[in-house]
């Protein structure tokens, strides 16, 4: 069968269609967001510094285009108008030959050095400097005013800028301070520019990473007690964090007392229900002993340990508190208890760190409850640990006949049996959901794979 078409699908849906500037944008959204970062703090930073880079860019543009460029202009011009009237007054007046008197002119009137080379030539033109505002503006200026050829020198010393224009007996030769046709202190702007702003950025800096240090506080707080581990938290920060951490503390709370709640009902009810049994026992034990008696001794016994299952399954052992535990101990210890099982342990191997923050009775009892599992349908377990990228494993091998891919999760659903049960057999069904309800208190988790001992392989993961 033919898939519908996405045009009709939206018009039966009564859904206008996607226009390309609509899907440009999504693509170029997504694009940015993809490249930007992903962190509160990173992208609060940006939203700071950028509007200063811009309006600073902006502010730099304005006066490198406008004043800068316009001082400079201004400047050059004053200085190629004295150099066309040092021209003007040598062709005038030929009385002064060897231009002595206009040369002291020139030096104790408009502070320019003035040289006449006669014969001589200008020099080939030089290439053209890559800041060129002040070459740019000299030359514009001298075709302007002079009209005639002419060769400048802006480079070849910092301090001096150097004029040549042709003359009918040779060339005039000119020196001039940079600073008399360049604005050369317009610099001391930007410096201030980009100085003031460094600093404004540093206490933007300061003050936000105070502002953040409450919200990923709240957020590791929210993970230990996601983990089962119980951090000492005070709101603190902006009033919206504090709002937010009352509430967090607020959601503990209630959880807790949920929880407790649900605990002394469970002990109620036990208590109860374990008195009827033991009153069943006391008569089951007056009568005359028979195979029908026998049977609802068996049946009162396993009413006894399935009460016991449920309790603990509810129960769970959120009381006790998360510690570093030595891992390599614990698996020593859970290869003891497998033996006495009666099953043979191959291997006990733990690689990496062998200190993990966990509740150390409950990750015990989530393990052996795994174990037990795995000797009650194999006869060789296989127990290792090790640490990966924050995350310790234990994996718990047997050389069972294992469990089908497609039911490996039902297996963990409470009071679910499978036809060929490797779940629980003669219990209450409450083993593997007990396990993970205790892995995921903890922040981690168990999957069911195919074991290398031709079973199945239990994998815990819990954070380290």
């Amino acid at each position: 069968m033919n898939a519908p078409d996405p045009a009709l699908a939206r018009a039966l849906r009564k859904e206008p269609p996607r226009s390309p500037p609509r899907r440009l944008w999504k693509r170029v959204s997504r694009a940015i967001g993809d490249v930007l970062p992903k962190g509160l703090y990173a992208r609060s930073l940006i939203i700071i510094i950028a509007p200063v880079v811009l309006l600073q860019s902006v502010i730099a543009y304005t006066f490198m285009e406008r004043h800068w460029q316009l001082v400079t202009k201004r400047l050059s011009a004053a200085v190629t108008a004295d150099v066309a009237a040092l021209i003007d007054i040598y062709e005038s007046y030929p009385q002064d030959k060897d231009a002595e008197t206009l040369s002291r002119i020139a030096g104790e009137r408009l502070n320019l050095d003035l040289d006449i080379l006669k014969g001589a030539k200008l020099p080939p033109p030089g290439p053209r400097p890559f800041f060129s505002i002040l070459d740019e503006a000299l030359s514009d200026e001298i075709k302007r005013q002079i009209r005639r050829p002419f060769w400048i020198d802006t480079v070849g010393r910092s301090n001096l800028i150097e004029i040549r224009v042709a003359i009918p007996d040779g060339v005039m030769r000119i020196t001039a301070r940079r600073s008399q046709a360049y604005a050369s202190n317009s610099h001391i702007f930007l410096v201030w520019m980009i100085g003031s702003s460094l600093v404004l950025l540093g206490v933007a800096i300061l003050f936000l990473r105070n502002q953040i240090k409450p919200i990923l506080r709240l957020a590791a707080v929210a993970e230990g007690f996601g983990k089962g581990r119980e951090i000492e938290f005070r709101p603190r920060g902006a009033r919206e964090v504090r709002q937010a951490g009352h509430a967090f503390i607020e959601m503990k709370r209630r959880i807790e007392r949920a929880m407790e709640q649900r605990t002394t009902m469970l002990n109620g009810v036990s208590h109860d229900l374990r008195t009827i049994l033991t009153r069943f026992r006391l008569s089951l034990a007056l009568i005359e002993q028979t195979e029908e008696i026998e049977d609802l001794s068996r049946d009162v016994d396993e009413m006894s340990r399935m009460l016991e299952g449920y309790l603990a399954f509810a129960r769970g052992d959120s009381a006790e508190p998360a510690t570093p535990t030595d891992m390599r101990s614990l698996l020593e210890d859970l290869r003891t208890d497998v033996e006495r099982l009666g099953a043979h342990v191959s291997a006990v191997d733990l690689a990496g760190a062998p200190e993990v923050t966990v509740r150390p009775g409950a990750f015990r009892r989530c393990l052996f409850n795994l174990a037990a599992n795995a000797v009650r349908y194999g006869e060789t377990v296989a127990i290792s640990g090790r640490l990966e990228a924050r995350t310790f494993l234990v994996s718990i091998d047997d050389d069972g006949p294992g469990i089908p891919a497609e039911s490996r999760e039902d297996v963990f659903k409470p009071f679910v049996r499978l036809d060929d049960a490797r779940q629980d057999a003669g219990g209450s069904g409450l083993g593997l959901s007990i396990a993970r309800d205790i892995a995921r208190a903890h922040g981690g988790d168990i999957t069911l794979h195919d074991s290398p001992l031709g079973g199945l392989r239990a994998t815990v993961r819990v954070p380290a």
